[in-house]
């Protein structure tokens, strides 16, 4: 039936002997701003900016599938497998258009992704949370029952934004553990004896250079290696003062290996490091292996990576200069 209070259509459907209303502009509406939101989506996983008028307008072309599946002669075709394959074409195409095909494809596929994983998260919440127990899934989201129904609108209302920031930052998330896993390296220092194995983190932002030398350092905590050093070191590395007010005296070997690196900290203007010459350093990732010989080792007490993924920060300059060896 009709009703000029409405902008579309009021639609009586039966479900599992209920007679049930469905607003037509209401669940158009919906699909609108999903769709908007998962090429949006798209675009973040890309790292493809593209325009906010664009991702509007593919979501409108996505949400005529909805007006087709109310319409008796073209609802067949809404169902239809190819047709939401062409419908999705043109989705991306709109928002990101033709480059080359491998380009095309990447974004096709990857809006195929978001949109399961968003999916998926949404079903997984309902059945977690169980807001309506005899609701089955293929009804999840296609049988919202008009507007006034508190219990599913609120799911749909709340569930879409959340499922939708939790996969945004689960996203970043993984690209980040991405770039972080390609910069690490495994590490092994040779000083006095020790041989220290580590995993190592390649921070470019750090530029510690022995005024003097001008060798790189390399800052190493001392978490996973404490029990291998002297424990005047470990002890030092927790208070480098106890070494300048002549509390903590070092053994012949390894007084002789102290470097003082000037460098900046958070709380002081300036600070001098303990840093010590190893006898050899060893690192190798998946480019090669290289074996620096010029550079400074400082200990820290301090927890570099809040998950363990790494050690010790290396200083760029150690794998720039120094001579790639094989394996």
């Amino acid at each position: 039936m009709l009703c000029c209070s409405r902008c579309l259509a009021i639609i009586d459907v039966f479900y599992g002997g209920m007679r049930l209303v469905v607003y037509m502009d209401i669940i158009w509406l919906l699909n609108f701003l999903v769709d908007s939101l998962l090429l949006w989506l798209t675009s973040i996983a890309l790292k493809r900016p593209a325009r906010m008028w664009r991702m509007l307008l593919g979501g409108l072309i996505g949400s005529c599938l909805i007006l087709m599946s109310f319409t008796s002669s073209l609802s067949y075709y809404a169902g239809n497998p190819f047709m939401k394959l062409a419908f999705s074409i043109a989705m991306i195409f709109v928002v990101f258009g033709f480059k080359r095909w491998r380009y095309f494809f990447s974004n096709l596929l990857t809006f195929y992704f978001v949109t399961f994983l968003m999916g998926g998260i949404l079903i997984g919440a309902h059945y977690f949370i169980q807001f309506d127990y005899q609701m089955e899934a293929n009804v999840l989201l296609a049988s919202i029952r008009g507007f006034g129904d508190p219990i599913s609108w609120a799911f749909i209302i709340i569930g879409i934004p959340a499922a939708w920031v939790f996969s945004k930052q689960r996203i970043n998330g993984l690209e980040m553990a991405k770039i972080q896993y390609e910069q690490l390296a495994d590490v092994e220092i040779e000083i006095e004896g020790c041989t220290l194995s580590l995993k190592g983190l390649v921070d470019s932002g750090n530029h510690l250079y022995d005024p003097l030398s001008k060798m790189p350092v390399m800052i190493v905590s001392i978490q996973a290696v404490r029990e291998r050093l002297p424990e005047e070191i470990a002890a030092l590395a927790e208070d480098p003062d106890r070494f300048m007010d002549g509390s903590i005296h070092l053994l012949d070997e390894w007084s002789g290996r102290v470097r003082f690196v000037p460098a900046k900290m958070v709380g002081k203007s300036s600070a001098l490091l303990i840093a010590y010459k190893p006898d050899a350093i060893r690192i190798s990732n998946s480019n090669g292996t290289w074996q620096v010989k010029k550079a400074l080792v400082s200990f820290t007490a301090q927890v570099l990576s809040s998950d363990d993924a790494f050690d010790c920060i290396i200083h760029p300059k150690m794998m720039a200069e120094a001579p790639a060896v094989s394996a």
